[in-house]
């Protein structure tokens, strides 16, 4: 059903240059790990999946789920529900192992929120992808995606400006997917916040560098990282490793 609803209107308002099916495993369950910039993205994503023939799950903020028509499209496509910050926030984490033990496609949108960087580039990463991934011993196919956002802009509202919604005329959106991230050197290891944020530095970086071939340009040297740019100044090094520690927590972001 979700297939029928959203693919006539993507079909009317992009042209797709979609890349890297051969890097989709055929059998056995995976993770995708995608960047974020558009909310447009996850139907762009969700089409380039669906038509590599192994569909993902999504794991979605809990509330979007309490949304008339939208949860029951979700339930049915078995979409994994993240309860943030509470108690129940460990039930993502341990759907998406099953999920992945089953043989199925789990997506991590990585950065955990739409990227805050001003030209677009992927932030720091959230570690739960990783923590999946070391748990599991599935591989993380590293995707970066590019061109929704000329579609819906960051925070668009339908205002005027680059903010507006602009379906038309038809964009190109691209999305490649590259071969499975190197994480042989810590698999086996202690699944300790340090190793979880080495991986996830790696998953990073190979979707960073897929991005910069959409995009023709080199990422910048430094990767915007939200939880810097909030700390007052000389606390940005503590709330980073304040930060790994709650990843761990909730790490289904």
């Amino acid at each position: 059903m979700a297939a029928v609803i959203a693919k006539p209107p993507l079909f009317a308002m992009t042209k797709r240059d979609w890349r890297g099916y051969e890097n989709i495993p055929v059998e056995g369950g995976f993770l995708t790990a995608i960047n974020h910039n558009s909310y447009l993205d996850p139907l762009v994503y969700g089409h380039y999946q669906y038509d590599s023939g192994r569909p993902a799950r999504f794991l979605a903020k809990a509330g979007v789920f309490k949304l008339p028509g939208v949860k029951q499209i979700l339930h049915g496509a078995k979409m994994i529900p993240v309860y943030r910050g509470s108690t129940d926030a460990t039930q993502a984490f341990r759907a998406a192992i099953d999920a992945v033990d089953s043989g199925e496609c789990v997506a991590f949108y990585i950065e955990g929120t739409l990227t805050r960087d001003p030209d677009l580039w992927p932030m720091t990463g959230k570690t739960g992808a990783a923590r999946v991934a070391l748990t599991t011993g599935a591989p993380v196919i590293p995707v970066a995606q590019w061109g929704a956002h000329e579609i819906m802009p960051r925070y668009a509202k339908g205002g005027k400006g680059n903010r507006r919604f602009k379906p038309f005329p038809r964009k190109t959106v691209m999305v490649v997917a590259g071969p499975p991230v190197d994480l042989d050197r810590w698999r086996g290891e202690e699944i300790t916040g340090a190793v979880l944020r080495e991986a996830t530095d790696a998953i990073m970086n190979d979707i960073t560098a897929l991005l910069e071939q959409l995009r023709g340009e080199k990422a910048p040297s430094e990767r915007f990282d939200m939880a810097k740019s909030r700390a007052p100044q000389g606390q940005a090094e503590g709330s980073q490793e304040m930060g790994s520690e709650e990843n761990e927590k909730e790490p289904a972001e």
